[in-house]
């Protein structure tokens, strides 16, 4: 599987319901080679989460991001991921921050599948308890964008998406294109890791479902 390496500067934050309202819950997007679960790139907040620079964090591994115990489950999680047992998974985590302090986090790696096949993997991490301010509405998508956007979150390859949504391959890498100017994204990885740190889709839904109010 080859691995994206590209910056990461999305805005970071998701939406969880809380209470009656709809609130943010900060989500930190990063890149992470499956072969020796290495961080290849991340944006500025998710290394911060462990005390260090996007820069510093780059070629470090997850068992040293995460408490002892965790990494080997884990190792087994991004076998199944990189060897297409499964597209993606989440699992609550301990991470460690550089000055020593623990915090539990859900951590969610998906594979993302590019027009020639895997392109890469996207890993999320949430901090639980965080909450922020409500989530700003005028961030719409067509109903045939935001088909396009789930079906390349979930891991649906170009020629799966064209038979599913009744359109040419050039059709649907069209559609995928214009997603990656609006979101000024390089590439379908970064697409993914964009729209879930600006929260597009429902928390906690697999395959990945974009928020109805968010659809035009």
């Amino acid at each position: 599987m080859s691995v994206v390496t590209t910056s990461i500067t999305a805005s970071s934050t998701t939406v969880v319901k809380a209470g009656a309202g709809v609130n943010r819950r900060r989500t930190y997007t990063a890149h992470v080679c499956p072969k020796g679960m290495t961080i290849t790139a991340a944006e500025a907040d998710f290394a911060a989460q462990f005390g260090a620079s996007p820069g510093e964090i780059c070629d470090r591994t997850l068992s040293d991001l995460l408490r002892a115990g965790t990494p080997e489950l884990l190792r087994h999680r991004f076998t199944d991921l990189s060897e297409g047992r499964t597209s993606w998974f989440t699992e609550r985590v301990a991470g460690r921050h550089d000055s020593g302090r623990v915090f539990a986090a859900d951590l969610t790696a998906i594979a993302v599948t590019g027009a020639t096949g895997p392109a890469g993997l996207v890993l999320l991490l949430s901090p639980l308890g965080a909450a922020g301010e409500p989530y700003p509405r005028e961030l719409t998508l067509s109903e045939l964008d935001v088909r396009v956007l789930e079906g390349v979150a979930g891991g649906a390859s170009t020629v799966q998406l064209a038979g599913r949504l009744y359109l040419s391959r050039q059709g649907v890498e069209y559609r995928v294109r214009l997603l990656l100017r609006r979101f000024d994204a390089p590439n379908r990885p970064a697409l993914v890791a964009r729209a879930h740190a600006l929260g597009l889709f429902a928390p906690g839904q697999w395959p990945p479902r974009v928020l109805p109010e968010l659809i035009e």
